[in-house]
């Protein structure tokens, strides 16, 4: 799932790791397009087509009307797919809305870049706090540095927990060996 530069950015290289894997992974990358043009850019560049784009951004759009569009339009996408995880990035919008809407629906979010924190809800506003709920509702966390994933704030997020250093540790996350069918991950 990403919606914005930083989320492509950093998401790329973890959906490029699973999709070389399509024995195990059955991955779906879905683009919300929060900031269309930056993260455009970025797809373009590293030669990313999202499998679904919601293209949920609107000029002169407020936070709260983006998030009404992405939790409706996530929601919808969440019940027809049925993913077994889905994995979000960082401390945006779009980020904290598909956390949450998976969580609601009982899949697995596995959060890229968890744990980072300024223990102020106002600084940076609104990221401090999407993250610290993205964490919150997270059953995976890949923290970038050792500090992240053992801060006292992050202690009440996600288990397990991780610190990854860098994106494309996801391959941590592996199905149960048991289970043979590929794991159905959507980012």
């Amino acid at each position: 799932m990403a919606g914005t530069r930083p989320e492509a950015i950093k998401m790329v290289p973890v959906i490029q790791r699973l999709q070389r894997e399509p024995e195990r992974f059955q991955v779906t990358f879905c683009a919300t397009a929060q900031h269309r043009q930056l993260l455009d850019q970025v797809l373009s560049l590293f030669g990313l087509t999202p499998d679904l784009d919601l293209d949920l951004m609107r000029e002169d759009q407020t936070l709260n009307e983006l998030a009404s569009r992405l939790f409706t339009e996530v929601d919808r996408v969440l019940t027809e797919q049925k993913p077994d995880w889905l994995l979000v990035q960082g401390d945006t919008t779009t980020a904290l809305c598909c956390a949450v809407a998976a969580f609601h629906r009982k899949i697995s979010v596995a959060h890229v870049e968890a744990g980072l924190r300024t223990e102020d809800l106002e600084a940076p506003f609104p990221e401090e706090m999407n993250r610290r709920i993205v964490d919150l509702v997270s059953t995976a966390a890949f923290a970038p540095t050792r500090r992240a994933a053992t801060s006292r704030s992050f202690a009440l997020g996600a288990r397990p927990r991780m610190s990854s250093g860098s994106s494309s540790s996801v391959r941590r996350l592996q199905p149960d060996s048991r289970d043979r069918s590929p794991a159905r991950w959507w980012a």
